[in-house]
């Protein structure tokens, strides 16, 4: 056997990807998801879900607020961590110059937590307007002032953290009530 036939025996053996022989190959499938709505006039849609992200309980009570722009502060013994939450955020379709009056169900909500019993409360609800506004069970009247009668608006509040609050997942609901004039 020569030095390169060596060689060659040498490489198949080290790399056999190398030498002629198939490498196993393989195909993977992930489905992904699409969604669409059509909304008509007169209609009123929640498009994000207010989060109020990660934090930490300590033997203080506190809050954590998200206001509508997405800036998130606390309060008290509550300590930010992680993932920093998000305001809710509603889109509606109405006409230009229509007022529409907008308030919520309640003033305050609840979330529980997931396989447990303990709540926090969650109030104060701010809606993204200029100027900013606190929505309550009162409705307060705003103008679409699109040319289209599209518009969208932000919803922020604040959760009340209670002291050695249980870890956990917490969700709950509220309404938000819109009436078009």
């Amino acid at each position: 056997m020569t030095a390169a036939h060596l060689l060659c025996a040498l490489a198949a053996a080290l790399f056999p990807a190398c030498s002629g022989t198939a490498v196993a190959r393989e195909s993977v499938t992930v489905t992904g998801e699409a969604t669409a709505i059509v909304v008509q006039r007169l209609s009123f849609i929640k498009t994000q879900d207010l989060d109020f992200g990660q934090f930490a309980a300590t033997n203080r009570a506190g809050t954590v607020t998200i206001a509508p722009n997405g800036t998130r502060t606390a309060t008290g013994g509550v300590v930010l961590a992680g993932r920093s939450g998000q305001p809710a955020s509603f889109s509606g379709y109405g006409f230009p110059n229509q007022t529409v009056r907008i308030s919520v169900s309640s003033a305050t909500g609840t979330v529980t937590r997931q396989g447990g019993t303990q709540t926090m409360r969650f109030d104060t609800f701010i809606v993204g307007s200029t100027p900013q506004a606190q929505i309550t069970t009162q409705p307060l009247a705003f103008r679409i002032a699109s040319s289209n009668g599209m518009f969208a608006f932000p919803l922020g509040a604040t959760l009340r953290v209670n002291a050695n609050q249980v870890p956990g997942v917490y969700v709950g609901t509220f309404n938000v009530v819109l009436d078009y004039q």
